[in-house]
């Protein structure tokens, strides 16, 4: 499926090409300027469920797309997702292996942007992002540990790939606690690293890499002759939540099993509506899957479901994005949040995800309007 598209962005040019890909371009993904003196464009999925509302069903293919097309050894493997696009994007990854091939010892974990004191971690670096720090973190179960520190395969997932540094900066952060490491995997919804990625990123790692995408293709990037802008705000900073106050066990720290929603939650948050009523589950920051599960769920029994999550990422109006909100985070950081092409009066009901206490999201609320419900998962579901 060969497909081409020049994409006028406020901060220069984009041209992309289409080499192979399993859906049609305009189904998986737009494009939008990024609020970043590194890099000004963003390839804006429509399957993420970050920064365009999407169908949970829709996600759901993706997921298992990607994960059939794997080609793991016998175990245990490490799924390993990028924050803070990817979270829920690689837990589906994972639940969709566990899906397809049970009975594999495997383990789900995601990078984080949080400080956390007194846990260990691994440190890298994102270097074209706006907050290009990044921490792996130790799982805290001991038989998790284990799996962490013995995996065969590694599979790291995030949205897209154009240079593939960020994942080989990983890589080399993760065999220095894993030389038993056997091969390596990229996934990503959109490939954009080049035709050779596999033989180039194995040759740069030394171990075997398979990449793996819903697309593939190439882009060029021109940046248009503008003022010099100001930095964008710092999308990292002290957090000011205790560890009992994030949630332990849905991949900041590791998990081995699907989740699970209560049924009597879901109950709970479709009370009252019509039959067919449009309902927003809405995750905050890197706390996707669990919207996402919610949305599953809600979906299935016949609402209008679209999930999408909050984030740090600066991106400029137009193009693809056609509202944003900016509101307080709820983390207590003082780091801008934003909400994006999302009109609360689309909806009869928005449902918010958090980890974090209520009281966080009291800004977000208010702009959202008078049909929100919250969903805080706290105990373990999995």
């Amino acid at each position: 499926m060969s497909e081409s598209r020049r994409v006028e962005l406020v901060t220069g040019t984009l041209s992309v090409q289409v080499r192979e890909s399993a859906f049609p371009l305009d189904d998986l993904c737009g494009f939008a300027a990024r609020d970043n003196r590194k890099r000004g464009f963003l390839f804006l999925s429509k399957v993420l469920g970050k920064h365009w509302p999407a169908l949970p069903s829709r996600m759901r293919q993706i997921h298992q797309h990607l994960a059939a097309q794997l080609e793991l050894g016998g175990g245990p493997w490490l799924v390993l997702a990028m924050a803070e696009t990817a979270t829920g994007l690689g837990q589906g990854v994972f639940e969709a292996l566990l899906d397809q091939r049970p009975g594999t010892e495997a383990l789900f974990i995601h990078s984080t942007r949080y400080r956390l004191a007194g846990r260990p971690f691994l440190a890298f670096e994102e270097p074209h992002c706006h907050a290009p720090d990044q921490f792996l973190y130790e799982p805290l179960q001991a038989d998790h540990l284990q799996r962490f520190e013995t995996a065969r395969d590694l599979i790291l997932v995030d949205d897209e790939i154009s240079t593939g540094t960020t994942l080989c900066n990983l890589v080399d952060a993760y065999r220095a606690r894993n030389p038993q490491l056997e091969r390596v995997h990229f996934v990503a919804i959109t490939n954009f690293s080049g035709a050779d990625c596999a033989e180039r990123f194995a040759a740069r790692l030394g171990l075997p890499v398979q990449c793996v995408a819903a697309l593939a293709g190439d882009f060029s990037f021109q940046p248009a002759d503008l003022p010099e802008r100001p930095q964008a705000p710092a999308a990292v900073g002290d957090n000011r939540r205790r560890p009992d106050q994030l949630a332990e066990y849905l991949g900041r720290f590791g998990i081995d099993r699907r989740l699970w929603i209560p049924p009597a939650d879901i109950a709970r948050l479709s009370a009252g509506l019509a039959p067919g009523a449009a309902i927003l589950v809405l995750g905050t920051g890197e706390f996707m899957h669990v919207a996402f599960r919610v949305g599953l769920e809600l979906e299935a029994q016949g609402f209008a479901v679209a999930v999408q999550s909050t984030t740090r990422s600066p991106i400029l109006l137009g193009a693809d994005i056609g509202h944003r909100l900016l509101f307080a985070d709820n983390y207590g950081e003082g780091i801008r949040n934003y909400l994006y092409n999302v009109d609360y009066k689309d909806y009869a009901r928005i449902v918010v995800c958090h980890e974090t206490p209520r009281d966080g999201l009291d800004d977000l609320l208010q702009q959202l309007g008078p049909d929100c419900l919250t969903y805080g998962l706290t105990t373990d579901h999995s």
